[in-house]
């Protein structure tokens, strides 16, 4: 499985067991921080693993994935509690309802414009929050697309897969939509970050594949070897390649810029790894929702 790389992936605890780490980022204090998904918290982890755990009210949101916001706070999505929350580094929590009944908020990433975006599944919408806290929505030309994950881009829009549309969308900060559909049925797009080359980059968690597609809309399919690998997250790394999660088989892996995969087994079967990242030491960290934080270093 394992390529060229020399890989080392060291697990640490993630507080009480349960708690399903899911969401993960880089914070500008130099910690981790991270989403749990079951208890409705926000854990913080420095890089020798020491916690800290901050509780939402209520704690049924299920705290679903982060973004660094341009004001040096953390903001997340509650997918079930329909809010878009924000932590500062202190731990102060504040949090916002979306607007539209039962939206079910799940992405969210930085723009261009100083502001929040962020996905509603059962909605068909985009949305935008401003650090003040106004939410402004946009809604996406079909119904039951399921918008997902979503990412600035390298043209200045921003990106997000629509996992049951199969299909990518990009967003302008004026509210124009374009739909790009992908040439595998029922792909399942889910993580999609921006590539180094240029390009963004998704996984297909229905197929089994990682895609790239660039800002003209071009779209290159890269099979995994294992078709039932599940890929979930994926991030740009400090390599020059893309790596990115299987929660079906308990893997990392790297893609390269002309489709080179390779696959590295986590230490724990059936860890359920989630979200992706780099972190202040730039090696990556992923969020496994067996209950810990996996930290991955390599080198050739």
């Amino acid at each position: 499985m394992a390529g060229n790389l020399n890989v080392s992936i060291v697990d640490y605890s993630a507080g009480e067991p349960g708690a399903g780490p899911y969401g993960i980022v880089a914070g500008p204090d130099g910690a981790l921080w991270y989403t749990q998904v079951h208890h409705g918290r926000i854990g913080r982890m420095s890089l020798s693993g020491e916690h800290t755990a901050y509780q939402l009210e209520p704690s049924s949101g299920s705290p679903s994935l982060m973004a660094v916001g341009p004001d040096r706070a953390l903001w997340f999505t509650e997918s079930q509690g329909h809010r878009i929350g924000r932590i500062t580094m202190d731990g102060f929590i504040s949090s916002f309802d979306v607007p539209t009944p039962e939206a079910g908020p799940y992405g969210i990433a930085a723009g261009p414009d100083g502001a929040l975006w962020f996905t509603e599944m059962n909605a068909d919408r985009i949305g935008r929050i401003s650090v003040d806290g106004t939410i402004r929505e946009f809604t996406l030309p079909s119904a039951g697309g399921f918008p997902s994950v979503i990412t600035e881009g390298p043209d200045g829009a921003l990106w997000f897969s629509m996992n049951q549309a199969n299909a990518i969308g990009r967003i302008t900060t004026d509210g124009a939509v374009t739909v790009f559909s992908l040439p595998t049925a029922g792909a399942g797009p889910v993580g999609i970050c921006r590539g180094g080359d240029g390009a963004l980059w998704f996984v297909e968690i229905g197929a089994g594949q990682i895609g790239r597609i660039t800002t003209d809309g071009r779209i290159t399919e890269f099979p995994l070897p294992d078709p039932t690998a599940r890929p979930h997250a994926i991030t740009a790394g400090t390599d020059g390649c893309c790596w990115f999660t299987e929660w079906g088989s308990s893997c990392v892996g790297r893609v390269s810029w002309d489709g080179g995969i390779e696959r590295f087994a986590l230490p724990t079967p059936a860890s359920e790894p989630h979200g992706i990242t780099v972190g202040p030491d730039n090696t990556l960290w992923i969020a496994l929702e067996i209950g810990s934080i996996a930290r991955v270093t390599h080198s050739k």
